[in-house]
């Protein structure tokens, strides 16, 4: 297949888009720079200049592709909700390109969107709009695109790491160095579920070649990785003291974060793993913080 990925030169497109090319795929990778358009010509890959924000950009790529894989988000946390919105139109804009076709659109979410009421673990089966993510938009959006005909499927991710990123947990390591203070929220006894971002990549790239209609798929590895546990690692990483956090302590000291800090975002992938064959490799959550180096991440 030729393959549209959007977020192509980013931590997990730029993962993804070698696992499609090994397969044998054709890959039309988006990028926004010219460095970007490099990199993917180096590794045997086409490049589309578009933007989030240009919507006839993304429609452009998307209407010379037999599939596409969208896997671009802006993580600027601090307008978190707002970029959720513009997830939204993203996925509306490539679904409609779709219509009247059965060339599937894999599209990226968060494994709380599976999170069952009086449930604490999160599942593929379970689908709750209600739930106060505001990434529930992008779901959302491609159910939309499902009813209205489009062969639209949903990834979930977990904290995707390796030893320089690991999803919400990298600027929880900014603040903690901002603060001098690594803290969790009361006992840290929540936990969060994880996946290798090698292995995350992999389940893409078999995701979209399955190109099942209304499946969803948890990217996890770890079903759940206790936020003690990470927050003692990274106190050792930085050699700053670990704190417990309470009430108005949590959004004093970690802003936007604060929203997730407490949360527990435990997931399950047996769904997953049954339906792909999927059986993640990679080395652990807590292994690659470890082995992360703290003073290039302050630099």
């Amino acid at each position: 297949m030729r393959i549209f990925v959007t977020g192509a030169t980013g931590f997990i497109g730029s993962r993804v888009v070698p696992q499609l090319l090994a397969a044998g795929h054709q890959v039309l990778g988006m990028t926004r720079s010219d460095r970007g358009a490099a990199w993917l010509a180096s590794v045997g890959a086409e490049a589309h200049h578009a933007t989030l924000e240009d919507l006839d950009s993304l429609r452009a790529g998307a209407a010379k592709a037999d599939a596409i894989i969208h896997a671009a988000f802006d993580h600027d946390f601090s307008n978190f909700v707002a970029n959720c919105e513009k997830d939204r139109r993203v996925i509306t804009a490539l679904g409609e390109v779709l219509k009247g076709s059965n060339r599937p659109l894999l599209i990226t979410s968060g494994v709380g969107l599976g999170l069952a009421h009086g449930s604490t673990l999160a599942t593929e089966d379970v689908q709750n709009f209600e739930h106060g993510n505001p990434r529930v938009t992008s779901e959302l959006a491609g159910k939309a695109l499902l009813d209205a005909g489009v062969n639209v499927s949903v990834m979930r991710l977990p904290q995707v790491h390796d030893t320089e990123k690991q999803g919400l947990i990298t600027p929880y390591i900014d603040i903690s160095r901002a603060k001098g203070l690594v803290a969790y929220v009361g006992e840290g006894t929540n936990a969060w579920s994880s996946g290798h971002v090698d292995d995350v990549a992999l389940l893409y790239r078999l995701a979209i070649e399955r190109a099942e209609a209304g499946a969803r798929y948890n990217a996890v590895a770890e079903e759940g990785v206790s936020v003690r546990d990470i927050a003692t690692v990274v106190s050792e990483g930085l050699g700053l003291p670990l704190k417990a956090l309470q009430g108005d302590e949590v959004q004093a000291h970690f802003g936007w974060l604060g929203m997730f800090a407490g949360l527990d975002l435990r997931a399950s992938s047996e769904i997953t793993r049954k339906t792909l064959g999927w059986n993640p490799q990679g080395p652990g959550l807590i292994e690659d913080l470890r082995n992360m180096d703290y003073t290039a991440t302050a630099a």
